[in-house]
């Protein structure tokens, strides 16, 4: 009776010690996601002015507070969603402030603002968007002309834009230049998310960007496309219906800031994918 008595507290014992144990990895797991995700570029740059709330619980992160931009809402999702260790996102974040009604100029506004804002090869910061009844103005600079015509292709390529009037004033090195120095002698220092775009960029928040790049495309925004990044190479993988499809995904990737390059393994429906 006694030996029986004595495996049970045995096997009490080790149970306790068990379950104590499993906790313990488990409150570190839900520490370290939270802490990844402050860190990571997307909440120290895009989001850093936002009142974001992170609490994760066995690996189910729940997102509270309030944003600035709708937008930002799947961006935030997605770049926790892309972190180890996480099960599911639970978005409540909220829009600070009145979200403009589908398909009126000012909600067509704030989805071209979003398409420009996550590529590097055009500068949303320096990019005036308005627009009446469908039609897209852009006004600002640009460096050079392939940029100020890449601005409007990429605006042309948002759902409900109907044509683009690109206004934007193509600034040369020597006008750059002389504005840097201008800027410099008044003292003004560089915008905290301009500086950040030269800063390293986690793979999670690589992973965000490409996939909030790609939805906000009208070409691509329909594609069903995982996106999965290891140290800046992106590999993209899904169907599409046709190889135009397919090199527009890899191109509006590969100039998403932070990525190094685009492993393109999407196959086209009804197709045979490709073997090495």
């Amino acid at each position: 009776m006694k030996k029986a008595m004595y495996r049970l507290t045995l096997a009490v014992t080790a149970a306790s010690l068990c379950l104590i144990s499993v906790n313990l990895f488990a409150s570190e797991t839900d520490d370290r996601i939270e802490s990844a995700a402050k860190q990571s570029y997307v909440f120290r740059t895009y989001l850093n002015g936002d009142d974001i709330k992170i609490k994760s619980e066995d690996g189910v992160v729940i997102l509270t507070g309030t944003i600035s931009e709708e937008s930002y809402r799947p961006l935030a999702s997605e770049t926790v969603a892309s972190l180890p260790g996480v099960k599911s996102v639970d978005n409540r974040l909220a829009v600070k402030g009145e979200v403009p009604a589908v398909h009126t100029d000012t909600w067509l506004v704030a989805k071209v603002k979003s398409s420009l804002l996550f590529h590097r090869s055009v500068n949303a910061s320096k990019t005036e968007v308005f627009a009446k009844d469908g039609t897209v103005t852009l006004r600002g600079e640009a460096t050079s002309k392939a940029q100020k015509d890449l601005t409007t292709e990429y605006a042309k390529d948002v759902e409900g834009v109907k044509d683009v009037e690109n206004e934007m004033k193509v600034v040369t090195a020597e006008m750059k230049q002389e504005k840097m120095m201008d800027e410099k002698r008044a003292g003004m220092e560089m915008d905290e998310k301009t500086m950040g775009m030269g800063r390293w960029i986690d793979d999670a928040s690589i992973t965000a960007l490409v996939k909030t790049t790609l939805m906000y495309h009208r070409s691509t925004s329909g594609l069903s496309t995982a996106v999965d990044t290891k140290e800046g190479v992106v590999t993209l993988n899904g169907e599409v219906g046709n190889e135009a499809e397919k090199e527009l995904a890899a191109k509006f990737a590969n100039d998403v800031n932070g990525v190094k390059s685009v492993i393109n393994k999407m196959t086209i429906k009804g197709t045979e994918p490709k073997t090495n």
